[in-house]
């Protein structure tokens, strides 16, 4: 451990994880060893520079990861920045199912902390798909025009508000689940509520 100073909150941390405590502990080396400063955000460890988010470290089910803020903006050489899923924009994981896989990939694990903090002080930022980009599914198409209105309280929600509408009925395969997530939908969406309000 370098003379880096550690969040206590994070020592809390990792004295209660079960799970992959001692892959927590290198990784935490690691990235204390690049110089960012140890912060507690999410319930997880997170590491930041002039206090944006760099690196956070977490664990699942089946493996531990490194997830980088602006991962899509790294360059990845390696081929081991993975995104979790297609709606995510930003950030991107290194995954890790053992100590020593952290230890073997020390030195590279380095380099794309150091890359991100680089990326950081260059001020760049990921350019996020706009609201506009997401297609809208034929049957709120049909919605709107069947109910007046809806399409202009659509509208007047907020672009992530949007978003997390056109996601969620998106999603079915079959039309008639679309239809029916709609159907749900409508009085929140009236109401200028999002999804999750």
């Amino acid at each position: 451990m370098t003379n880096q100073e550690t969040n206590p909150k994070v020592d809390g941390f990792l004295r209660k994880a079960k799970k992959w405590k001692e892959e927590f502990e290198k990784l935490r080396a690691i990235v204390l060893d690049c110089g960012l400063t140890e912060d507690f955000k999410w319930m997880h460890p997170c590491y930041t520079f002039d206090n944006k988010n760099i690196v956070i470290i977490h664990g699942f089910k089946d493996y531990c990861a490194l997830l980088f803020h602006k991962g899509a903006l790294l360059q990845d050489p390696h081929g081991i920045l993975i995104q979790q899923t297609e709606n995510v924009q930003a950030a991107r994981q290194i995954r890790f199912t053992h100590a020593q896989e952290i230890a073997d990939m020390e030195t590279i694990l380095k380099n794309y902390i150091l890359a991100a903090i680089e990326i950081e002080k260059a001020g760049l930022e990921v350019e996020l798909k706009k609201t506009t980009e997401y297609a809208i599914p034929e049957e709120l198409q049909h919605k709107f025009n069947e109910l007046a209105g809806l399409k202009s309280a659509f509208e007047a929600l907020t672009p992530g508000r949007q978003r997390a509408y056109l996601l969620h009925f998106s999603q079915p395969k079959q039309s008639k689940t679309r239809v029916s997530r709609i159907e749900k939908c409508v009085p929140q969406i009236l109401d200028g509520k999002g999804l999750n309000d």
